[in-house]
């Protein structure tokens, strides 16, 4: 597994029987954090990319570890669930990840406080004849296939926070606004605001009508989106890109480029070339972002799959 840290390059050699899947990655803290809250990693056949949900100043999450130490658990348990059980889907694996990363905190964690360390998870997993993937919550997984490019996103973290603005903008409103805005729930203070709206938001975290992420309840792994594409014949997987928000960011807040110059920018500049591009954007374009955090950790695995 990779730790997190200062940024990091790797290269991979086969996976797996033919096509062979080679494996490159980057992550790279935001600038300025001491610690990366992102992990990619390869195990065998399976890579992926965790985010985990930074815990904003002064807010309390009834848990003594934070979100690089979940991460790392999650990631490292996702690990042994897949070797365990080879056979068993993705989702099944991730939930027993959660289910053993429960145990891994001990007892003095609350782990029914609404903060409770949580993460996203972007999931490729090489089978030889196709590949699977899952993805939870706001980490997209680009995919290049003989028939075109598919972009797997689960936008209900976007969606909840969007409807969350639209209450807080009515008349009748009552439900604060999104986070960085402020709102009659904060008095027109942007702080008070701000924190308004992650209580809402962590509210709306693995509940019906809202969003999921890796937390602490294994049901939320059943609710990823989930599928798998053929590594052979019509339709077969070319390249397939890994991404967390801080990285995706490059399309869908700065609009650098669309996904299939992402993917081109991944291939010919390398997963690094990508996180170079975004810390530049988040220099010269700070006004794009959508997100209190004008700069985040950034992680990007790239796959590329030859017969």
């Amino acid at each position: 597994m990779e730790a997190p840290g200062r940024r990091y390059a790797a290269g991979g050699g086969p996976v797996g029987r033919a096509p062979m899947m080679r494996v490159r990655c980057a992550s790279d803290p935001a600038p300025g954090r001491p610690e990366n809250e992102d992990i990619v990693f390869r195990f065998g056949p399976l890579v992926g990319v965790l985010d985990g949900a930074t815990v904003p100043a002064g807010f309390d999450t009834g848990c003594t570890h934070g979100p690089a130490w979940y991460v790392r658990h999650l990631a490292a348990r996702i690990a042994l669930a897949v070797a365990d059980r080879p056979a068993a889907t993705l989702a099944s694996s991730l939930a027993e990840a959660i289910r053993a990363v429960r145990a891994d905190h001990g007892g003095a964690c609350d782990l029914d406080h609404p903060g409770t360390p949580s993460s996203t998870v972007c999931l490729l997993r090489d089978g030889g004849d196709h590949a699977d993937y899952l993805v939870l919550c706001d980490s997209p997984l680009v995919l290049d296939t003989e028939r075109g490019i598919e972009v797997v996103a689960d936008d209900r973290l976007e969606a909840t926070q969007d409807d969350l603005r639209r209450a807080a903008a009515a008349p009748a409103g009552g439900v604060p606004p999104a986070a960085g805005e402020g709102g009659r729930d904060g008095g027109g203070d942007p702080e008070g605001g701000f924190r308004c709206a992650v209580t809402a938001q962590r509210s709306r975290m693995n509940r019906a009508h809202g969003y999921w992420a890796a937390a602490a309840d294994p049901d939320a792994a059943y609710q990823a989106l989930t599928g798998a594409v053929p590594l052979r014949g019509p339709g077969a997987l070319r390249r397939a890109v890994l991404l967390s928000d801080g990285a995706s960011c490059a399309v869908e807040q700065f609009g650098l480029f669309d996904w299939a110059g992402l993917l081109d920018v991944v291939t010919e500049a390398g997963p690094a070339g990508l996180v170079d591009r975004v810390r530049a954007a988040e220099r010269d374009h700070p006004d794009r972002l959508r997100r209190r955090k004008r700069t985040d950790d950034a992680s990007v695995v790239l796959c590329e799959f030859s017969g």
